[in-house]
């Protein structure tokens, strides 16, 4: 079953639930003024339905700035199944299919925190509007890699910006999350010679990546205040806060976490304290491209998702030198600029 629910500042959301297979979870679409909303679809065990909510209207919003901010004919959506990702089932995932299907292509999901290209391949058993597959004529697979790399290109911007050098060599970067995105991310790092310190909630995980790359593993509720050059958050969003701000004591902060800040004054928080922030949306938008490349039908992929990714480190210079030259918050300044690319236009 899908049913509307009001939220006054997005186009849509809906909830949907299926008594036989157990799925409960949420639709959102924020905008769809460039093009059908797209976004992808995660699983995680909520608290409450409000804390889901929560999450899918800001993580809905937070894809409209980041397809406008990746240049592409893309609206923004997200979708969320409330549980542990242990527990899915393919009838579940096949009722989120059937519900995504109704929505008749306003909205396209994609693979996100606990999913994977499989878990994709049973939804696409349902709805056409699905994207982040393995195989087909356009399959852009796991975006993952591609997330990973924009990330990567952001975090030499950001490095050049805050300290005058690209060169990762010696560089100390404690990341947080060590997930599809955070994983990849860590490997571009230890590939560039930077020093890894990481934190995550598997402790399996944790264990066989610091073996991977050398790394040192860190406490995942403290890795925010380890001293690094670069603190990079990969995992759930609202870790730079009132509490966490104080207490970091990186110079810089690059990571591909979605919604970063708790709140719009912790970006000002960030400045005051002389701490480079790169938004969120700008640096983490090499996913969506890559899934946008099989929404769109593109014939050739690898160039056209490389094109698109030097786009989004031009567009992340461009912000970072404007809001050095203001003297203001990246964070603010991209909203901004983005911002008005999500505005309808005049006449």
């Amino acid at each position: 079953m899908i049913t509307r629910l009001s939220a006054p500042h997005h186009e849509e959301l809906w909830r949907v639930t299926d008594d036989a297979s157990g799925l409960r979870g949420y639709i959102a679409l924020h905008s769809t003024r460039l093009g059908p909303a797209a976004g992808g679809l995660r699983m995680r065990a909520y608290d409450s339905d409000e804390a889901a909510i929560a999450d899918v209207l800001n993580l809905s919003r937070g894809m409209s700035f980041k397809n406008a901010a990746a240049d592409l004919p893309l609206g923004g959506g997200k979708a969320v199944i409330m549980g542990d990702p242990r527990t899915k089932t393919p009838a579940m995932l096949r009722a989120m299919g059937r519900a995504i299907e109704t929505l008749q292509g306003r909205y396209w999901t994609a693979e996100d925190m606990g999913m994977s290209p499989a878990d994709m391949a049973e939804i696409a058993r349902e709805t056409r509007y699905v994207a982040g597959l393995d195989s087909g004529p356009f399959a852009s697979g796991d975006p993952s890699p591609v997330t990973a790399q924009g990330v990567f290109n952001a975090l030499k911007i950001g490095l050049k910006q805050r300290y005058g050098r690209d060169d990762l060599s010696g560089t100390t970067v404690a990341v947080q999350g060590l997930g599809h995105v955070g994983w990849h991310l860590c490997r571009l790092l230890h590939e560039a010679g930077a020093r890894l310190i990481l934190a995550d909630t598997d402790a399996a995980k944790l264990a066989q990546s610091c073996a991977d790359f050398d790394a040192t593993a860190a406490d995942v509720t403290r890795i925010h205040a380890t001293e690094a050059e670069v603190f990079a958050p990969c995992a759930i969003g609202g870790t730079l806060n009132a509490t966490t701000i104080p207490e970091l004591r990186a110079g810089l902060i690059a990571g591909a976490a979605n919604n970063q800040l708790a709140t719009p004054e912790d970006a000002d928080r960030l400045a005051a304290r002389g701490i480079l922030y790169l938004p969120d949306y700008v640096a983490n938008g090499g996913g969506i491209i890559n899934v946008a490349a099989e929404i769109l039908r593109i014939e050739t992929r690898a160039p056209w998702v490389a094109a698109r990714l030097d786009a989004l480190g031009t567009t992340m210079t461009r912000i970072l030198a404007h809001a050095a030259a203001k003297d203001a918050s990246p964070a603010h300044l991209a909203d901004t600029i983005i911002g008005e690319r999500l505005l309808p236009r005049a006449g």
